[in-house]
């Protein structure tokens, strides 16, 4: 693999039971890169995603991503790392339903140093790019679907991340 690639992957296997997903993936992405993974419906895009940002372990192979290994990191280590460097826009949204659209933005912020209301400006401030300052205080429950999509893209921003990862990021807008 190229040791200059800001993500990369090794010989990645991963399985579950005795259906194998992903069978010898490798890839390597420069800085700056853009990649765009294309498959079926079930194909395992979702799954190579979750472990290339350390959310899932590979059965087999090896993740490093800027210039950390990713597959052999502790749960606390990728939680770390995940916080300071990774975004992750999901395909089922994923917020907090009791926390309104700002607080879901702000809360890859919470566990940092930030002041409250310097994590409720970032917050406000990126979703006024997403065209929702008039949903700031709406639960999810009161948004429409691409409303949500759009709470999450902000999300995964409000820490700037090195790198982000998006699976199916424009399915619901």
């Amino acid at each position: 693999m190229n040791d200059s690639a800001f993500l990369s992957g090794v010989a990645l296997r991963k399985s579950y039971g005795s259906l194998e997903v992903l069978k010898g993936v490798s890839f390597a992405v420069a800085p700056g890169e853009f990649v765009c993974l294309v498959g079926k419906s079930g194909c395992g895009k979702t799954t190579l995603l979750s472990i290339l940002s350390g959310l899932e372990k590979p059965t087999e192979g090896k993740v490093s991503l800027g210039g950390k290994e990713v597959s052999s990191s502790s749960e606390d280590e990728l939680a770390l790392f995940r916080r300071e460097h990774v975004g992750f826009i999901f395909q089922s949204f994923n917020l907090i339903p009791t926390l309104t659209a700002w607080e879901n933005v702000a809360l890859p912020l919470f566990p940092m140093n930030i002041p409250k209301q310097q994590q409720r400006k970032r917050a406000e401030d990126m979703l006024g790019r997403m065209e929702l300052s008039h949903r700031l205080d709406h639960l999810p429950s009161a948004l429409s679907g691409g409303e949500k999509q759009r709470v999450a893209i902000a999300r995964a921003l409000v820490n700037h991340p090195k790198i982000l990862f998006a699976d199916e990021p424009t399915g619901n807008l």
